[in-house]
């Protein structure tokens, strides 16, 4: 009997994964209501509205009032934006909410880093990177890595472009610009894909694949992607071929590290780690490290490409922002150090802007281990799916007003000009609670220096035509890149 039930379930994941496979393949459907279909439930539809997943969660929520149940044949999925409800997840009630099986199950390629560690082990990830990201000597690092590796890699690549009246994907040059200087912080090697040029860079891109592969497995029956993992076919084909060379890559530069390190004090993370071997009474093999810089890189890179790309396809849409930026910028110089930065609130709340309606990570996955009942009154139950919504909360009415879809830099500045404080289970772009976002600062540091040098010396301006659309993956990309030219211009 248990043998005919699970040919039947996998019969059914089959045919989910027909429905999703033609859906990929056929012409763009429109935007549609979700519908509960006998024995299936709402998969084929899920399926359906794939290519536009993101929108089509923040139209049920606008909706359903912030909290809506998904059924399938094989679990229920409650997905939320409802921020009493993130913090009673994410802070209140943060101990029956850990990581959890289910989510290490879905990324398996990420090891046990930091973003899959509960327990003992997270507390001992989360320790050290708190001692190494708020070490002075680590800022000044970071600060003299990311102005040179602008200064240097990025204005040289957009003046040849410029010159050369050429088109570029700009979300590409992030994501070279942010590979190359994650890689200096995390491991001390530059490995130089920004150049004009444009190299092979086989990492990103891997990258990128395997985070398209986990998003699948959110939206796919377990048993339709392990059997797709077995039989080696679509995305869990394109995830193996990622992790292999993830784990190549990775491994090479841990091998050298571990050949030049010899005792000496370094400031990249990774030679970071390997002092608290000897220094903590922490057992840290390749393994975990491998699994530590995976995590990093992830953290580093694509996060911080992913809000950049959306800052200028922003700024390109609203030009009076982006005048007021160069207005700012005309009162500091080349930005440095961390007081210059600082003094642009201006940019600082554009920035928070364009993360509040295009988060880097759009929704977060959790599951009890006990029953509860949430602020909304829903009730989970143990394993139950919970789907906390990024992406949607920041369009929701009932969370940030009525002129939530616009974009206004101002809503982030305060009446006596600094930035204003918005509570983390609102603006929830660095997740909130004790897992809260170490990297915060660093993130900004590197956002905004990129970001006003660009302004500073180009004009950036879409390509007429170019579709853009968020990519279905668990990093909010452009699904077709942000295709631009740039004009080099005189200082403000």
């Amino acid at each position: 009997m248990s043998l005919l039930i699970s040919f039947f379930e996998i019969f059914l994941a089959l045919c989910g994964f027909i429905i999703l496979w033609r859906s990929l393949r056929g012409k763009k459907s429109k935007k549609r209501r979700l519908k509960n279909w006998p024995l299936v439930g709402m998969l084929p539809e899920i399926f359906l509205n794939i290519n536009h997943v993101h929108d089509g969660f923040t139209e049920l929520q606008a909706r359903c009032g912030g909290t809506f149940l998904f059924k399938v044949p094989w679990f229920e999925m409650l997905t939320t934006t409802d921020p009493a409800n993130i913090q009673h997840i994410m802070t209140t009630n943060f101990s029956n909410y850990p990581k959890g099986p289910e989510f290490k199950k879905i990324f398996d390629v990420v090891g046990n880093g930091f973003s899959n560690a509960d327990d003992d082990l997270w507390r001992n990830h989360r320790r050290i990177a708190q001692q190494l990201l708020t070490h002075n000597k680590f800022y000044k690092f970071l600060l003299s890595t990311t102005y040179d590796k602008v200064q240097n890699g990025l204005i040289p690549l957009l003046d040849h472009v410029s010159e050369q009246g050429l088109v570029v994907d700009l979300q590409d040059v992030f994501i070279r610009l942010t590979f190359d200087a994650t890689c200096i912080l995390v491991t001390g090697h530059d490995p130089e894909s920004l150049s004009v040029g444009f190299p092979e860079a086989p990492f990103p891109r891997a990258l990128i694949d395997a985070e398209e592969a986990i998003f699948y497995r959110h939206v796919m029956p377990e048993k339709t992607w392990k059997l797709m993992r077995f039989l080696g076919i679509g995305k869990e084909k394109q995830l193996a071929k990622a992790w292999e060379i993830l784990d190549n890559l990775i491994c090479k530069c841990i091998s050298m590290k571990r050949q030049e390190h010899n005792g000496e004090k370094n400031i990249d993370l990774l030679s970071s780690y390997m002092d608290q071997e000897n220094t903590q009474g922490w057992e840290i093999d390749d393994k975990l490290l491998r699994d530590t810089v995976l995590n990093l890189m992830i953290a580093g890179q694509d996060t911080t490409a992913s809000a950049l790309t959306w800052l200028f396809w922003l700024l390109s849409k609203n030009p009076s922002v982006e005048a007021k930026i160069r207005e700012e910028l005309q009162t500091t110089e080349p930005e440095s150090d961390i007081e210059k930065l600082n003094k642009l609130v201006y940019l600082h709340a554009a920035l928070c802007e364009s993360l509040r309606l295009y988060p880097p990570v759009p929704f977060q996955l959790k599951t009890p281990i006990k029953t509860d009942i949430l602020p909304s009154g829903d009730k989970v139950e143990p394993n139950t799916k919970i789907v906390l919504l990024t992406y949607s909360m920041g369009r929701m009415k009932r969370v940030w007003g009525k002129d939530c879809l616009e974009y206004k830099p101002e809503r982030w500045i305060s009446e006596n000009g600094r930035i204003k404080y918005e509570p983390s289970y609102k603006f929830f772009a660095f997740n909130a609670g004790p897992r809260t976002c170490l990297g915060k600062q660093v993130a900004f540091t590197q956002l905004k220096t990129t970001a006003a040098a660009i302004i500073r010396n180009f004009d950036v301006q879409v390509i007429e035509g170019h579709s853009v659309a968020p990519s279905a993956s668990i990093i909010l990309h452009m699904k077709h890149g942000l295709m631009v030219r740039v004009t080099k211009r005189g200082y403000c």
